[in-house]
């Protein structure tokens, strides 16, 4: 008897974990097969024009990469190259510096771009809807950007958006760095015009976001902006070279 219940016992042989192992697997790819299905449904739903468009802007952005690797490496043979290396190091530290002053929000700043304004009549357009609109300019490219609306004053402030910049919501209207600020609000956004536009009309991206707190967006092209508002660099009370 007890070898009869030795032989009807279950025993987990391997090819029994082998398999157990393969549906393991097989249920985990269908989950992320299903999630990917979902997270494109808008990509799925959008019209031919608006895909059409968003290609444009991934090869635009494919194109802008592209050229500043060419630039990096023409600029590393420049400097390695004996016969006026020095010159070429003290003009491309120059370059360096300006381009710096404009990422550092400390240096006036103009070129082609756009200017996107935004209304807000009801009061309900968020700091992170704005910030959104700042996130998507500069996955755009845009160069320098510039944050204006009504301050406490009564009159139109500028604000010059860098890296360290915090937008936070007041009672009326948001706080950029510390500034109050109310509707309507205008980002001023040096770059490519036409990658510029096309990031705001994205199908579900902040245009609709805008629209859906009751705003309105505006987007203008031109050929020439200036983004005169300076950042104030702070001393750093922690941080050292290294």
């Amino acid at each position: 008897m007890a070898s009869w219940r030795t032989l009807l016992r279950p025993r987990a042989r391997r090819v029994d974990v082998l398999v157990a192992l393969l549906l393991a697997v097989l249920g985990f790819a269908v989950v992320v097969q299903v999630r990917s299905t979902q997270s494109t449904g808008v990509l799925a739903n959008a019209r031919q024009g608006d895909l059409v468009q968003i290609l444009d802007e991934l090869s635009n952005r494919s194109d802008r990469l592209r050229q500043e690797s060419e630039s990096l490496t023409a600029t590393q043979q420049r400097l390695s190259t004996g016969t006026g290396a020095s010159q070429a190091a003290l003009a491309e530290a120059r370059k360096r510096t300006q381009q710096l002053g404009i990422l550092a929000g400390t240096v006036a700043a103009t070129g082609t771009g756009v200017q996107v304004r935004i209304t807000d009549p009801k009061n309900q357009v968020s700091a992170s809807v704005l910030l959104d609109v700042l996130e998507e300019l500069r996955n755009a490219g845009a160069e320098a950007v510039m944050l204006e609306g009504t301050a406490d004053s009564g009159q139109i402030t500028a604000v010059r958006v860098v890296a360290q910049t915090a937008l936070e919501d007041r009672d009326t209207g948001i706080a950029a760095d510390g500034t109050h600020l109310v509707a309507p609000f205008r980002f001023t956004a040096i770059g490519d015009p036409s990658t510029l536009a096309g990031a705001m009309a994205i199908p579900g991206g902040v245009e609709d976001a805008v629209r859906q707190q009751g705003g309105t967006t505006v987007v203008t092209r031109s050929n020439r902006l200036r983004v005169g508002a300076l950042h104030a660099l702070s001393a750093p009370r922690y941080a050292r070279p290294d």
